[in-house]
């Protein structure tokens, strides 16, 4: 227990003394936010309307969950 204490402590102290990389890390943290929602948005897109394109390939979808009787 005391190994990770002192773990903690190691990484608490160098943080806490950080001067510029205080905004570094800012930064870095709203560029992962940012590259994230707009992954979210464009890439991993699954809705409705992107994967069937037809009105005959969502009536098919719908038919099936529909009929499936859990």
């Amino acid at each position: 227990m005391n190994y990770l204490k002192s773990i903690y402590n190691l990484y608490y102290d160098g943080f806490r003394n950080l001067t510029i990389g205080k905004s570094l890390w800012k930064i870095v943290i709203i560029k992962l936010i940012t590259i994230l929602v707009i992954l979210n948005i464009f890439v991993y897109d699954k809705s409705f309307k992107s994967e069937y394109k037809t009105e005959k390939q969502k009536q098919n979808f719908v038919f099936k969950n529909m009929t499936k009787g859990d």
